[in-house]
């Protein structure tokens, strides 16, 4: 997507602090942070949302879950962490590409806010 900013930190177009990344996934610092780590997780490739997944991102998706503790580790999220995706509007999705929230080193509170 061509005026998706996701998409283009993906591509490189626009500079992020990465943690972690392969050819399949770009883990980055969210720029607005609301515990002391909290990264975005997302997919290279372009989804919208997680109303937009198709059986053929089942794979993708999987591999995202997986990662999901190794890059909690390498962060020193031990005492545990909270992953949250934001899905549509009433959901606050703010950007229109599949992301993950990782938070974590502190005490999360329920409900979550």
């Amino acid at each position: 997507m061509g005026d998706c900013i996701f998409c283009k930190i993906a591509q490189k177009e626009i500079p992020s602090s990465a943690v972690y990344e392969d050819d399949r996934i770009l883990c980055f610092h969210d720029l607005e942070p609301q515990a002391p780590v909290h990264v975005l997780i997302i997919p290279k490739k372009h989804i919208e949302s997680l109303d937009a997944v198709t059986d053929e991102d089942r794979d993708l998706l999987g591999y995202i879950m997986t990662k999901v503790k190794d890059i909690a580790q390498e962060l020193g999220l031990e005492n545990g962490y909270r992953l949250v995706n934001n899905c549509g509007e009433d959901g606050f999705q703010t950007v229109k590409h599949l992301h993950f929230h990782l938070l974590g080193k502190r005490k999360m509170t329920w409900p979550p806010g």
